[in-house]
C-alpha cells in the first residue's frame, strides 16, 4: 500500500483519486430510486423528445410516447444507459477532478454537457435510421459502435477542455 500512498501524493495521483471519488459518487447518486424517478427518467424522455424534433425536421413524422420514439417505419425505446448520462458523468467527473479555476470548470461542464447531449441526439437519430434501413445492423450499431463512440467523445472532449481551457493559464 506504500506505492498507493506515494502515487496519491503526486498531482496525477490526486487527480485520479478525485476523479474516482467524483465518478463513484455520481454513479451512486444516479442509482438512487428518487433520482432515477425524478431526474433520470424525465431526462431520458427529454432525449426522446429532442430526437423526435430532429426526426420531424427530417420529415419522419415521429412521435414520442413515454420513452418510445416511433414513426410508421420504426420504433425504439430509449432506456437509461441510452440517454448519454454516463458519458456526461465521465466528462463532468474529469472536469471537476482536474486542478483548474472553478470558472473554467463551470464553463466546461455547461459546454461539455451540451456537446454530449447534441452528440447523443445524433446517435439516437442515426440508430433510428439504422433501424429503418438496416435493421440487422441495429444491435451491433447500438451496443458496440455508438455506445463506444459516445464514451470516446466524452473523453476526447475532456482532453480538449484540459488542453485548451484548463491549462490555458499554465501556457502564459
Amino acid at each position: 500500500m506504500h506505492w498507493l500512498r506515494s502515487f496519491l501524493s503526486t498531482p496525477a495521483g490526486r487527480f485520479v483519486g478525485r476523479y474516482v471519488a467524483v465518478l463513484s459518487a455520481g454513479f451512486l447518486v444516479l442509482a438512487l430510486r428518487p433520482v432515477n424517478d425524478w431526474v433520470v427518467n424525465p431526462y431520458t424522455t427529454f432525449v426522446a423528445d429532442e430526437s423526435c424534433v430532429v426526426l420531424n425536421l427530417l420529415g419522419e413524422h415521429a412521435r414520442v410516447v413515454g420513452q418510445v420514439l416511433s414513426s410508421s417505419r420504426f420504433s425504439v425505446t430509449i432506456f437509461n444507459g441510452c440517454n448519454g448520462l454516463e458519458a456526461i458523468l465521465i466528462f463532468v467527473s474529469g472536469v471537476i477532478a482536474f486542478p483548474a479555476p472553478w470558472r473554467r470548470k463551470v464553463a466546461g461542464v455547461v459546454l461539455g454537457f451540451a456537446a454530449i447531449q447534441v452528440f447523443n441526439v445524433i446517435r439516437v437519430v442515426s440508430l433510428f435510421y439504422i433501424g429503418v434501413f438496416r435493421p440487422a445492423w441495429f444491435d451491433v450499431s447500438h451496443v458496440f459502435v455508438w455506445q463506444s463512440l459516445v464514451i470516446i467523445f466524452g473523453v476526447v472532449l475532456w482532453l480538449v477542455w484540459v488542453r485548451r481551457y484548463a491549462l490555458a493559464d499554465a501556457k502564459r
